[in-house]
């Protein structure tokens, strides 16, 4: 597949931030049929990560954790020659994550986008959950990274309007990242508009937690297309079982994201808090939510803030 030059998405912006650096994408090798899971936070990044290793290696089980076959390249916590070389070493069609939107990511023809959306109220608040759930060395550490950087020092706000009003609206305008690289923290709205808007593409697919959640083995059955796996039909239930939540859950030691040292979640299962779609309701009020209308009637076009909360289905 060879698409003309002004058919492809274009790297424009470096995303520089205390749990992220894109530019550790300039050594990355494609090879045909690799796999970029690309998402905004709390949006299904692991649970894609862990479909992608059900259909790879089409095993419930596996020796190693999640995050050594599909490593997270852009967050600054590990040595990236070190992940580059890991991945290099590999042998299977490999499975990148990374929370970089499409215009801070390299593009390949031979490589497979996946992005991933959820209702931004409901990721808002799971990310809530999230950051309480992380621990002090683990924040300590990035910290610490930011510094030699000379990144802001600031993780996400997760509490109160004005950290709601920074999430749907962050710096207080369109949430593009400046020309001269500095990149709002976790904009979910500009991620999910680089993806909307190449959405046709034949290697770009948009998966939507909505409908994981309602639909699981459909879903799994896109991405395989999606990735060019074929599944023996009698293999699907045990599949589709291993990537359920309550699974996922019980399987949470192996399954977390992180740098292994230092142990970055108090509570590794509470990684996995609900996983539920329509989370937010009860939990934000009027005052929250009309800047969420303000926001999406702003940003983003009818059609990407209709799916954003819904889904294709929905």
């Amino acid at each position: 597949m060879n698409l003309p030059m002004n058919a492809r998405p274009v790297r424009k912006y470096i995303y520089n931030s205390m749990m992220t650096d894109s530019r550790r994408w300039d050594g990355f090798k494609p090879r045909d049929g690799d796999i970029i899971i690309s998402t905004p936070p709390k949006c299904g990044t692991t649970w894609t990560q862990m479909i992608c290793a059900l259909l790879i290696f089409q095993k419930t089980r596996f020796e190693r954790m999640l995050r050594d076959y599909s490593p997270w390249l852009d967050a600054p916590l590990k040595d990236v020659d070190e992940v580059l070389g890991a991945l290099e070493a590999q042998d299977h069609q490999r499975f990148i994550k990374t929370h970089t939107p499409l215009d801070g990511l390299p593009w390949f023809d031979n490589v497979i986008y996946l992005f991933v959306a959820r209702d931004p109220r409901d990721a808002f608040v799971s990310l809530g959950n999230n950051m309480q759930n992380m621990t002090a060395d683990v924040m300590q550490k990035m910290a610490a990274n930011a510094r030699t950087r000379s990144v802001s020092l600031q993780p996400p706000k997760t509490d109160g309007q004005d950290a709601f009003r920074e999430w749907m609206n962050p710096d207080g305008g369109d949430g593009k990242p400046a020309d001269n690289g500095a990149a709002p923290e976790a904009d979910i709205l500009h991620h999910a508009r680089t993806f909307w808007e190449f959405r046709d593409l034949p290697n770009v697919h948009l998966l939507h937690y909505a409908d994981m959640k309602a639909n699981l083995e459909t879903q799994m059955r896109r991405v395989a297309k999606a990735i060019g796996v074929t599944v023996d039909e009698a293999k699907w239930p045990e599949l589709v079982a291993a990537a359920g939540f309550e699974a996922m859950k019980e399987n949470a030691d192996a399954l977390v994201p992180g740098p292994g040292h230092p142990d970055p979640w108090v509570d590794n299962a509470g990684f996995f808090n609900k996983g539920a779609h329509g989370q937010w309701e009860g939990v934000l009020g009027e005052k929250e939510l009309a800047l969420y209308q303000k926001a999406m009637a702003a940003r983003v076009p009818p059609d990407l803030a209709r799916w954003l909360e819904r889904g294709w289905n929905g």
